[in-house]
């Protein structure tokens, strides 16, 4: 069974940072892509950013682009996303996803719980 369990979020104020983690079990990790989503209190649905399955590709939402950093530990099943800066619309729900292939551009398969982060302004 999939299981997806995010961790690291909570309350920050503006320009300061948190990394979440997302600890993978249940499939062979290394074999596919992962991304982090978020849904904001509009209940808009973005794609953070997203990385390959050897870790060597990445993509971001221009937002964060320079803010924000993901990466992978494929040893310890677990993709992380670092970010910094941190910026009032930054508040949001942020789920862990696992791609239906090993690039970064894969589609959806499945997500996590999610994890509520949220930046004082």
């Amino acid at each position: 069974q999939v299981q997806l369990v995010e961790s690291g979020g909570g309350l920050v104020d503006a320009g300061g940072s948190l990394r979440l983690s997302c600890a993978a079990s249940g499939f062979s990790f290394s074999d596919y892509g992962m991304s982090w989503v978020r849904q904001t209190p509009r209940k808009d649905i973005e794609r953070v950013s997203a990385i390959s399955a050897g870790g060597t590709f990445t993509t971001y939402e221009d937002s964060v682009k320079g803010r924000f950093t993901i990466s992978r530990d494929n040893n310890r099943n677990t993709v992380y996303l670092q970010m910094d800066s941190m910026e009032f619309e930054d508040t949001a729900v942020y789920y862990c996803v696992k791609l239906q292939g090993g690039s970064d551009n894969s589609p959806e398969d499945l997500r996590g719980q999610g994890i509520g982060v949220i930046v004082s302004s």
